[in-house]
């Protein structure tokens, strides 16, 4: 809500606020970072390869195509990108092992959860913009998310 305030009147580009609802899942009900993006369906082979490298306080926001059928980030992937210096994840899709998630420091927005794990095919593409709930999210864009929302705004 301050990050919305501040911008609304500043003349400078409005936050871009995200119509889906997102559920926390993760150790943090409130992130913020730079983002990375990861768009790939029911597939979270391109997920695991982006949060090997340094997270230095980066969201990775994952467009899963809205799928509730294949969960796009579980407790190892959350656990690996924690140690790995990431701030969290915003999942247009869902995830699984909740209560793994819950004890991770690491923040988790997702559209719910379901306990089937993705298939692995290597497919997806990573730092492409990707669009869902009403905004257009790129690599390098902020993104703020808490029990408010989600909202994007660009680097500059």
């Amino acid at each position: 809500s301050d990050v919305c305030d501040d911008h609304d009147d500043d003349g400078g580009p409005l936050p871009q606020v995200l119509t889906e609802r997102f559920v926390s899942f993760g150790g943090y009900d409130g992130f913020a970072g730079f983002v990375s993006t990861v768009k790939a369906f029911e597939d979270n082979s391109i997920v695991k390869d982006a949060i090997t490298e340094p997270g230095k306080g980066r969201v990775l926001v994952i467009d899963g195509g809205g799928s509730m059928r294949r969960s796009m980030v579980g407790g190892n992937v959350a656990a690996e990108a924690a140690d790995n210096g990431w701030a969290g994840f915003v999942v247009y899709g869902a995830v699984r092992d909740s209560h793994e998630l819950a004890a991770t420091d690491i923040g988790v927005f997702a559209l719910g959860a379901v306990p089937r794990r993705t298939e692995k095919h290597g497919a997806g593409t990573c730092d492409v913009p990707v669009t869902f709930g009403g905004a257009t999210i790129s690599p390098g864009d902020r993104v703020y998310c808490d029990r408010d929302g989600v909202i994007v705004l660009p680097p500059a």
